[in-house]
């Protein structure tokens, strides 16, 4: 079976045709808990975010250093119709692999799992490269076998912990306490830093 092109045609064209099982309509419960705490003046990258239901959350929180990085222009579009309030300028379209810059916090949430399974090493070495010393890439993996042929791609606890160590010396990876009901037991929320 040959591999899918994941370019930004693609992924425009699963927004345009409304192709976005990923999509929950609203922040995962997960990073509203987990940020509660956190100091509002954090620098937070969300790559992939899509339609960052999770951006607008944390921004009204007032997380103000926010970069929303999608590769689909529409994924932006769809973002500002519904949330015009966002800074347009911390809503980048463009590559993951080519941003330059260091964050506090990264998330996770259904990124990886978008990525073709053999560039997930060069995920993780782009993450590393992208947090600060202290920085932490946080949220949501999917702990099931999914899909090899096209996205969202799966995988198992246990692979996801011998990959990550491989970069990281923190790597915690537990079930997720609070998933949407139809991804209960099927997440790990993940902790992950130098």
């Amino acid at each position: 079976m040959s591999e899918p092109t994941l370019d930004n045609q693609y992924w425009n064209n699963r927004y345009k045709a409304d192709e976005t099982g990923w999509d929950i309509g609203y922040p995962s419960p997960s990073f509203i808990e987990y940020f509660k705490n956190i100091d509002r003046g954090s620098k937070i990258l969300i790559p992939g975010c899509g339609k960052s239901y999770e951006g607008e959350a944390l921004y009204q929180m007032g997380f103000k250093n926010i970069t929303l990085l999608d590769f689909a222009e529409t994924s932006k579009e769809f973002f500002l119709q519904r949330y015009p309030e966002f800074p347009t300028s911390q809503f980048i379209v463009g590559d993951f692999f080519a941003l330059q810059n260091k964050y506090d916090f990264i998330l996770e949430q259904t990124f990886f799992c978008a990525l073709l399974p053999q560039q997930r090493n060069n995920y993780l070495i782009k993450m590393k490269e992208l947090l600060q010393p202290t920085g932490k890439l946080v949220g949501l993996l999917f702990d099931a076998a999914l899909n090899s042929d096209h996205p969202p791609f799966g995988g198992a606890k246990k692979d996801y912990e011998t990959l990550f160590k491989n970069y990281f010396s923190n790597v915690s990876m537990l079930p997720c306490e609070n998933s949407i009901p139809p991804r209960q037991g099927k997440e790990l929320w993940i902790e992950i830093s130098n």
